[in-house]
């Protein structure tokens, strides 16, 4: 089993689609997160009726990486719904994006897996070019 594989079948486990009340969602997109010491953990999204309180599954999983064992920096990162993402699949909504860029100078070289049955990856850097907190990083 690659690595992968293993983030694959511990963020399946989060996956099973449920409406927490009228107005919230969750479960129906899941990740999972490999932090620079290894370790892997995984997210849910949960989305409201109201957008500004909406938390992906990148996100969550991010958040648990962190509150579990204070690293920010990310190597590797899936994400997807029922199914493993394929052909440009799995990537990061915007904000995601930018979310893991702040989190982590380093972040901007996680690997995203964009094609399972291939292991096509794509660095956050190339989806975010000329990021705007780059100079601020550089201070």
């Amino acid at each position: 089993m690659d690595i992968w594989e293993e983030m694959y079948l511990k963020a399946k486990k989060e996956y099973h689609p449920e409406d927490i009340s009228p107005f919230i969602q969750a479960h129906h997109v899941v990740a999972a997160v490999q932090s620079e010491s290894g370790k892997i953990f995984t997210g849910f999204c949960i989305e409201s009726a109201s957008g500004v309180m909406n938390l992906c599954a990148e996100r969550v999983a991010a958040l648990n990486m962190y509150l579990n064992t204070g690293e920010t920096k990310i190597k590797r990162l899936i994400a997807f719904r029922k199914e493993p993402p394929k052909g440009n699949g799995g990537m990061p909504c915007g904000a995601c994006r930018e979310f893991l860029m702040q989190f982590s100078y380093e972040n901007r070289n996680m690997e995203i897996l964009t094609d399972y049955e291939n292991r096509k990856t794509i660095l956050l850097k190339d989806i975010i070019p000329n990021w705007w907190g780059d100079k601020r990083y550089s201070k």
